[in-house]
């Protein structure tokens, strides 16, 4: 069963392990290097009651983290959030992912957000099938637009009405 709690800085450590993980060996984000901890706020938000982030737990095992973040810096795109889902590896498959997307539209809602965006690399097949199983509409595909490991890769983007 997944449980979920908003992060507090005393997370921040294990979150930037999960997500160092994905920089290192994935092309689920295009960072290519680890995030310094004070960055790694920036992108995970504490106490941001507009744009939260939720430690995910299965039992008492911490599995990985979800946050909201603002699709663009305008104001015009307040209404729109950027989505984010990171399980540690041995978490994936287990239903966790849907229970912290889940959770993640409704504190959408409740800040008044009405659309969420996910960006996903072209390569990242199980997160493209996740989206879809999700109810999210793919609404672009930007070719040849990264570069990770040598490889040129394609950006594949999601969205979803809430």
């Amino acid at each position: 069963m997944v449980e979920l709690a908003p992060v507090t800085d005393a997370d921040l450590t294990a979150i930037k392990e999960v997500y160092d993980h994905y920089i290192a060996t994935t092309t689920a984000t295009f960072h290519e290097e680890p995030v310094p901890l004070g960055k790694l706020r920036e992108f995970v938000p504490v106490d941001d009651p507009r744009h939260p982030s939720f430690v995910v737990r299965s039992g008492v095992a911490f599995a990985g983290f979800c946050c909201l973040s603002p699709s663009k810096k305008r104001s015009a795109y307040d209404r729109t959030a950027e989505l984010s889902v990171y399980l540690r590896p041995e978490f994936t498959g287990r239903g966790l992912g849907r229970g912290a997307l889940e959770h993640l539209e409704g504190a959408a809602i409740a800040a008044g957000i009405r659309v969420l965006v996910g960006t996903f690399c072209g390569e990242n097949e199980a997160g493209l099938r996740f989206m879809e199983r999700c109810g999210y509409t793919r609404c672009g595909h930007l070719r040849n637009v990264g570069e990770k490991f040598a490889r040129i890769l394609d950006v594949v983007l999601y969205q979803k009405e809430l």
